[in-house]
């Protein structure tokens, strides 16, 4: 026989109706869910919010302060030897290239170059306001469809958090509920069994 037959029908926000038989613990349980879904949906949506927000916000900002500068190889790069190596077109190494900031300062650093690259190539490379070598900043749209997914999960992870502890809440109500039960069982139940006359 199905579960059903024995459980009756589902009936919609049993715990917020008018009944004789409602428990302060059912009303308890009532508000504790409440409490839980509004807490969850508000913290996912507030946290996942905040996080895409800070990350378009850094990486517009990467956007507007990086640029790109000529540098120069300054050791021959490996590999590229050859006219295999032409066509294969796409190969990049590492090696050692030097550019000049904006105030006459020489920097070096190891970027990727052309296989092949002959001191004195020049290479395009990126920098920050200090000089420093960093990588392409990410487009308007990398930068809006990365800030989305990393908002996504943070609200995700954030809004776990009242989640969980909404299921903690329950689950000692539940126990406490079963406990009290238990005791009123074994007081009563035995009552159950006497035969009258």
């Amino acid at each position: 026989m199905p579960l059903k037959a024995f459980r009756g029908p589902k009936v919609w926000l049993w715990r917020w109706r008018r009944n004789p038989l409602k428990r302060r613990a059912d009303t308890l349980e009532a508000w504790v869910l409440l409490g839980t879904w509004l807490f969850t949906l508000l913290a996912g949506v507030l946290g996942g919010l905040a996080a895409a927000r800070s990350v378009e916000d850094g990486l517009a900002r990467e956007r507007a302060e990086w640029h790109p500068v000529v540098a120069h190889v300054m050791d021959k790069a490996p590999g590229g030897s050859g006219p295999k190596s032409e066509s294969s077109g796409g190969e990049r190494v590492w090696a050692r290239v030097g550019w000049t900031v904006d105030d006459g300062s020489a920097h070096t650093g190891q970027s990727r170059v052309p296989a092949g690259s002959k001191v004195g190539t020049p290479v395009t490379v990126w920098t920050d306001p200090q000089g420093h070598l960093v990588t392409r900043p990410a487009t308007a749209s990398e930068a809006h469809l990365r800030s989305a997914l990393i908002g996504g999960l943070v609200g995700l992870s954030t809004a776990a958090v009242p989640f969980v502890a909404g299921l903690v809440v329950r689950g000692r109500l539940e126990r406490r509920r079963m406990d009290r039960w238990d005791a009123e069982w074994s007081r009563l139940g035995p009552q159950w069994g006497r035969t009258i006359g």
